[in-house]
């Protein structure tokens, strides 16, 4: 299929920085000539302004997402022994995090319209060792979080947001990454918010907690060369910092240029033989990816690239029936919804840049490729 012309690529991270070059390359030149490569003021002022923009007293700057989850999962004081409750239905990392503390993640199903993580699923799982609830903002939309946070005070529990993909979203009239006791993000390229490279970071309003995450990030250090922890080198790069700072200023705009796009998908596909993604009542979905559901997944996403339209799946095996994660003890059939959205869900193309006429186009080509299975279907 390499010879296939693509005529609507799923993610376009050119047109973006074309978009704002001259703003990205002062930022870029500024890092240059500070010669603050590692944390530094670019880094020390996205801190700031990105806690402002999600509603919290601090952000945490780190090189990656799962750092992020990692290192609040530390601080909140997860170890051996113990167990965190998320769900199967999200990108590894959510439960590879629990593991890197030593503590074994419990998983409980999603709710099948939001992709997040079902409330009512939660309180059968607590048991005497469970220490955090990790509910997953997935796909740009937030948890029912409400239920989730009575149930954690109820018990004494941490939570703590994975907020990878949702920069931006909002939970009734709260920003995601000010719900929870923390919240992690991630700043990977293709994210909404995304650097040029790895970073991460996360959100708290409570001082103990991002103090030891600071310390955590860099060594262990309270001060150079005093070691209080055993810590970890996940610090920040200067020049993610200043490229997020810049981004972030036009976060918001991007956010409604997606949205302008999702409407239009809406209307497009309203008859189309596909389940278009749900906004859940309870807040802003940021749409980080548009992810119809479809029984003919494969057989669409094959049509689609033919037609030279790129898609995604996220994410195609859930993380308990990946082989790294066997020896949790779930089997098939253990999330009935979880596994059935892995096996429905695809990704087309979405980012603030793409033109109607691209939607257009795409949205012509799923219901094409419905009509051609349902002709195919009569015709036997």
């Amino acid at each position: 299929m390499s010879d296939i012309k693509v005529k609507v690529p799923y993610l376009d991270l050119k047109a973006q920085y074309q978009s704002i070059k001259p703003e990205i390359d002062a930022a870029i030149a500024r890092v240059l000539e500070s010669c603050q490569f590692v944390l530094g003021p670019e880094v020390a002022g996205f801190e700031q302004d990105f806690a402002a923009y999600c509603g919290a007293a601090e952000c945490i700057a780190l090189n990656s997402g799962t750092s992020a989850l990692h290192l609040a999962l530390l601080a909140a004081g997860v170890g051996p022994g113990d167990e965190v409750i998320t769900v199967p239905f999200t990108f590894v990392a959510s439960v590879a995090a629990v593991t890197y503390t030593g503590a074994r993640p419990v998983l409980v199903d999603i709710d099948p319209r939001s992709f997040t993580m079902d409330p009512a699923a939660v309180e059968a799982a607590i048991t005497p060792r469970t220490k955090a609830i990790l509910p997953v903002h997935l796909y740009g939309q937030s948890a029912d979080m409400d239920p989730i946070m009575e149930i954690a005070r109820r018990h004494g529990l941490v939570v703590i947001e994975d907020a990878a993909q949702a920069h931006g979203a909002k939970y009734k009239t709260r920003p995601v990454g000010s719900i929870g006791d923390m919240a992690c993000f991630s700043f990977y390229p293709g994210k909404n918010l995304g650097a040029y490279g790895e970073g991460g970071a996360v959100t708290t309003s409570n001082p103990e907690y991002a103090r030891t995450i600071r310390m955590l990030r860099d060594w262990g250090q309270d001060r150079k060369y005093h070691h209080l922890l055993r810590g970890f080198n996940y610090r920040m790069e200067g020049f993610q910092g200043a490229i997020l700072r810049v981004k972030l200023r036009h976060l918001e705009r991007w956010t409604e240029a997606r949205r302008k796009v999702v409407n239009l998908y809406n209307d497009l596909l309203a008859d189309s033989g596909v389940e278009s993604p749900t906004e859940m009542p309870w807040g802003r979905h940021v749409y980080h990816v548009y992810t119809l559901r479809t029984d003919e997944r494969d057989g669409l996403q094959a049509f689609l690239l033919a037609e030279g339209i790129q898609t995604g799946i996220h994410y195609p095996v859930p993380a308990h029936l990946q082989p790294a994660y066997a020896d949790l003890g779930y089997g098939h059939g253990a999330f009935p919804h979880a596994e059935a959205a892995a096996e429905q869900v695809l990704s087309l193309p979405l980012y603030p840049e793409l033109s109607s006429q691209a939607v257009a186009e795409v949205a012509r080509a799923v219901k094409k490729a419905v009509a051609n299975r349902t002709q195919t279907a009569v015709s036997r």
